[in-house]
């Protein structure tokens, strides 16, 4: 179904890839369910993050922007900055993948690594944001900005001349997945959704069983590296909680399969958050049989040592 002209608009002002649909049959033969993917992996800095950071940096006044991140936000922020002639810092733990720290740097943002079994990356990040009062500071997920520029993915969903039973998208901070539900809905789409997280880091999991947010105690070290947050932001939460049906917690060996199904399968490079979408199909596929599903890619910035050896590990595996 269309979006309202609002809507479109914002999908429109924003100078964004449009998501690539890709139906690869090996993949749902596989799986025993027609998969469509949605794949972020061929968007600006590599992610779905640029659709939100653009449309931060772009909406507000500042000329200096600050944010933590463990590195697809905070490339997609340099990236946008540079654009639009701004300055970014960015904060990232000491543990992101090294070409995730190359490409902010890349875009002409300071990066300030910390060690977040010392300090938090929120501790670190109140310290640079008194140290630049002037400075716009965004959550990578928290924020209004962030969640409207998310929302034309689910815009672009709802225009897509297919439907599916269920959409199934990564989480971490909550993001994505709340944009996509606000694109979603605003375009009159009831599509299900469900989310997908590393089950070492399952607070969005225990929040939604609860009925109210929860934390984790310590970021996750999950291999998905992008969904290695503490919790869901307030305003992510109060979308997830209303219009996400279920989120399934993936275990850190599908997370690795999936990266190699896509790649096997359908020819993508996908990074193991990205990955987490058909990770959860891959572990929970009663779930899902027979079922049209559409999984959303986030996104395919992973470091090439790290993916060689997830290929490699998986060939090992075959030859038993």
């Amino acid at each position: 179904m269309a979006a309202n002209a609002a809507v479109t608009d914002l999908a429109l002002r924003l100078p964004t890839v449009p998501v690539t649909l890709i139906e690869p049959r090996a993949l749902s033969e596989y799986l025993g369910t027609r998969i469509t993917l949605a794949s972020e992996t061929f968007q600006h800095t590599g992610s779905f993050k640029f659709r939100a950071a653009y449309n931060v940096a772009a909406n507000v006044p500042h000329q200096k922007l600050i944010t933590a991140s463990s590195g697809n936000f905070g490339q997609a922020l340099a990236y946008a900055c540079k654009l639009l002639k701004k300055h970014c810092i960015v904060v990232m733990p000491a543990t992101s993948a090294k070409i995730k720290i190359a490409a902010v740097r890349s875009h002409g943002a300071e990066v300030e690594l910390v060690d977040t079994k010392v300090k938090s990356r929120a501790e670190r990040l109140a310290e640079v944001a008194a140290q630049h009062p002037d400075a716009y500071l965004t959550s990578a997920y928290d924020d209004a900005l962030v969640i409207d520029g998310n929302s034309t993915l689910g815009i672009e969903l709802a225009g897509t001349a297919q439907s599916w039973d269920c959409i199934v998208v990564p989480v971490g901070g909550g993001g994505l997945i709340s944009g996509l539900a606000r694109g979603l809905r605003r375009a009159g789409d009831k599509t299900e959704i469900i989310g997908a997280e590393p089950a070492l880091g399952n607070d969005a999991a225990r929040s939604l069983r609860s009925g109210q947010l929860v934390k984790n105690t310590s970021e996750p070290l999950t291999i998905a590296d992008g969904a290695r947050t503490l919790s869901l932001g307030q305003r992510n939460w109060e979308i997830i909680r209303d219009e996400v049906s279920d989120i399934l917690e993936v275990a850190e060996d599908a997370i690795a399969e999936a990266v190699r199904l896509l790649f096997r399968y359908a020819n993508l490079k996908v990074e193991p958050t990205g990955a987490l979408s058909v990770g959860a199909v891959f572990q929970h596929r009663p779930n899902f049989e027979s079922r049209k599903v559409c999984c959303v890619i986030s996104g395919g910035n992973v470091d090439p040592l790290v993916y060689a050896q997830l290929l490699a590990e998986g060939e090992q595996e075959k030859r038993g």
